[in-house]
């Protein structure tokens, strides 16, 4: 089986790299499959923290979904088609946002379509100089389906994301900062180090801590503030009574550095 998707531990962060460069790493379905496989495996693993997300080689993140394969799959109607590939791919986006370790997309290149929507789903996002991103469903007649329609907006605001969801335009680096889809933009050659560095500067928490946060403001932001501040108050609930908060607490009235043990 092909490795569309590569893994390379660093310490407590995992590189995961998108592994189809002659194809842009177009997300084909093996490639969407063998991912959440991936994040599976990771999200078992104590000693990972963190993740980044690439693509291989020198061109592209992800050029969007695998035009070749799900054009045949819509052939055959609908429902297959909404099952194989526009369920899989939301499947894969709402898996990366609701991920209980941070996921820190390191955009290298062409960002189009899925790739797009891969990126916005991310919980931080860090781009080269080179980037260039793109909403361009429109042009094959169809609507983004791995949760662009609903993500974009959402990070920019109504008229923003649709300038780009209905004029298919693709938009450069800066444009992708000013509208929230990533937090930083820097040198091609200081893409990865600079992810790695703004892992490291979570990584030093706790966990658990982490994955409150990254809980309450997943699943608070779409619904009232009344529901968010309830499952922010939950999130802390759920610390109180672990390892790690105590610990925190005694460190920073000890002014020690935290030893903590993710429980």
């Amino acid at each position: 089986m092909p490795e569309f998707v590569m893994q390379e531990k660093r310490g407590s962060v995992t590189l995961l790299t998108l592994n189809r460069p002659e194809k842009l790493n177009a997300l084909n379905y093996e490639l969407i499959d063998q991912l959440m496989a991936l994040l599976n495996s990771i999200e078992d693993d104590p000693r990972v923290k963190a993740i980044i997300l690439t693509g291989s080689g020198e061109n592209a993140f992800s050029a969007g979904a695998d035009i070749h394969e799900f054009s045949k799959t819509i052939k055959e109607g609908p429902d297959p088609s909404v099952k194989a590939f526009v369920r899989r791919g939301q499947n894969m986006t709402a898996r990366i946002e609701a991920f209980p370790k941070p996921i820190i997309a390191a955009v290298n290149g062409i960002a189009y379509g899925g790739g797009c929507e891969v990126v916005e789903a991310c919980h931080l996002g860090v781009a080269s100089e080179r980037a260039i991103f793109g909403k361009p469903e429109i042009n094959i007649g169809i609507p983004p389906t791995f949760g662009g329609t609903q993500r974009l907006p959402r990070l920019a605001g109504r008229k923003r994301a649709l300038e780009y969801l209905l004029t298919g335009d693709p938009f450069d680096v800066q444009r992708a900062y000013e509208l929230g889809i990533v937090n930083k933009v820097v040198s091609h050659g200081q893409l990865l180090q600079v992810a790695f560095e703004l892992a490291a500067r979570i990584t030093r928490y706790s966990p658990l801590a982490v994955a409150r946060v990254l809980a309450a403001v997943t699943r608070g932001l779409n619904g009232t503030i009344s529901e968010g501040l309830q499952i922010e108050s939950e999130q802390f609930a759920r610390m109180v009574p672990t390892f790690d908060m105590g610990e925190a607490l005694d460190a920073w009235i000890a002014r020690r550095p935290a030893e903590y043990q993710g429980r």
